[in-house]
């Protein structure tokens, strides 16, 4: 059996990167949750999907660092993605249960469904039967967190720029000060 440190050597780039932007597209949620803080629509919601997405954003960079660890056997990291996946589905099954019961004039449309609750929902489970495959065929149950991680950063960005253009478009009036 191959080692762990030279199983996941190959994929050092891809984490640093994909780790390292996760980080900076984290940072600038913050700044969008910064500037969103004075809309009409803060409580619509929007504060649900918000956080969600920093929550995409920190579970890649947090598995990202996790597959650059010099892990000593392949059970520890499994251990940890397991506990993601596992974290991250009933994550989204809470999100999911906010915004239905979330009151304001929104109705989510399929395509919202599709990109806040379906798709975190696979990258989240994918997570968990890569956690699984780990420990049983290291080195292709490598692609599954990978193409896991991609997919929370192509969320992340889409829902991050879904929010913004709603907030710009539909609320471009600041609300009256007091």
């Amino acid at each position: 059996m191959e080692s762990v440190p030279s199983l996941l050597a190959p994929w050092a780039g891809f984490y640093t990167i994909t780790g390292s932007s996760a980080a900076a597209l984290t940072g600038l949620m913050f700044v969008a949750i910064t500037i969103m803080k004075d809309t009409r629509r803060a409580n619509d919601g929007l504060a649900t999907v918000s956080t969600a997405i920093v929550v995409h954003f920190t579970a890649a960079l947090m598995i990202s660092g996790l597959l650059c660890a010099p892990w000593p056997t392949v059970s520890w990291p499994a251990a940890v993605l397991a506990l993601f996946g596992v974290a991250g589905v009933s994550y989204q099954i809470r999100v999911h249960l906010v915004t239905l019961l979330a009151s304001g004039d929104y109705e989510p449309d399929l395509e919202d469904r599709i990109w806040y609750t379906v798709l975190p929902t696979v990258a989240y489970a994918v997570i968990l039967a890569g956690a699984i495959a780990l420990t049983i065929a290291p080195a292709n149950a490598l692609y599954a967190p990978a193409g896991a991680v991609a997919l929370l950063l192509l969320i992340g960005i889409h829902n991050s720029w879904d929010v913004v253009t709603f907030i710009t478009i539909v609320d471009a009036t600041p609300p009256e000060r007091k």
